[in-house]
């Protein structure tokens, strides 16, 4: 009575043209030019932002390079540049988003002037043998190139696609079935789930004492969670879906041969025991997956590539 969706993805050859493009444009070179800035283009900028007249702190940059179109600016600084020619000034308001960063600016209005200084477009490599060998095909072949490109992409989009078709298949299972989690697990979690939280403050630089994380936010994540757990635990032990040790060898392997040295990568998973219980944990769920999806409803739900791979289409 289960209902879970199939994510689905078939790969061909324009998924493939579209791998080599976005390649192309990652090893892309740039020229100056004299032409109004586009998206796409880096465009180098002097700019003086000022609120009330006064500059304010980090408002202020000069020779300052960036590309147009990634979002690495707000969008309305990006709007303004857009356009001009290299030797043009502007002068425009900006309005900085409610929860910006810094909070003596969010919500504010100020005003920017701009002078565009350069813009250069980008010259995508041509697909030839000197591309192929950058990309580690040692005789240049650019067919023997294609081929590798789709066997890893391949690869890469059923992992991505499994990912996809657990998570609603975790889901489903959690509305097939009701019942009371014990507090004390949930409590141990919710604890687990903020020094989590904290540790991810303190690796981008912030400092937990900046940003209290009290225990009840974690409450819905750590119910879930502890539920999730103890029905997976119970399907597992009533259907014996515990992981062999011959699948738990095919995933590593699987996943070695992405990397150039398949074989130091087994035998660095292989020889620790902490990183061979999570390649457990891994088997169990797909276990898991297989076994509610052979008895669902299965409904099969083609993913657009650029969405499952996280391609912005630029």
């Amino acid at each position: 009575a289960v209902e879970v969706q199939r994510a689905v993805c078939p790969v061909g050859d324009a998924e493939v043209d579209r791998t080599l493009e976005i390649m192309r444009k990652q090893r892309a070179t740039y020229e100056d030019v004299d032409r109004a800035a586009a998206d796409g283009d880096v465009v180098t900028v002097d700019f003086k932002g000022t609120q009330d007249g006064t500059a304010f702190d980090g408002g202020t940059a000069t020779d300052f390079p960036f590309a147009l179109g990634q979002g690495r600016m707000l969008p309305e600084f990006e709007a303004a540049v857009a356009g001009m020619k290299p030797g043009e000034s502007k002068m425009f308001p900006l309005t900085f988003p409610e929860d910006y960063t810094a909070k003596e600016l969010a919500g504010k209005t100020v005003q920017f002037e701009v002078t565009l200084k350069k813009v250069q477009q980008p010259v995508l490599p041509p697909i030839d043998a000197q591309f192929a060998k950058s990309l580690g095909i040692a005789d240049g072949d650019p067919e023997k190139m294609r081929s590798e490109i789709r066997t890893n992409l391949e690869r890469e989009v059923a992992s991505r696609l499994r990912a996809r078709s657990k998570d609603s298949v975790m889901a489903g299972l959690l509305t097939a079935a009701s019942f009371e989690v014990p507090k004390s697990l949930v409590e141990g979690e919710k604890q687990r789930l903020a020094e989590s939280a904290r540790n991810d403050l303190v690796a981008r630089g912030m400092s937990a004492q900046d940003a209290p994380l009290p225990l009840e936010l974690f409450q819905p994540q750590a119910e879930r969670r502890v539920r999730l757990g103890l029905l997976l635990g119970e399907v597992v032990r009533t259907n014996g879906l515990q992981p062999r040790p011959d699948q738990i060898r095919k995933l590593v392997e699987e996943m070695a041969q992405s990397y150039e040295r398949p074989q130091e990568v087994i035998n660095w998973y292989l020889s620790d025991r902490k990183r061979l219980g999570e390649l457990e944990s891994v088997a169990l769920e797909d276990n898991v997956t297989n076994w509610v999806l052979e008895r669902a409803k299965v409904v099969d739900t083609t993913v657009a590539f650029d969405e499952l791979m996280g391609h912005t289409g630029r």
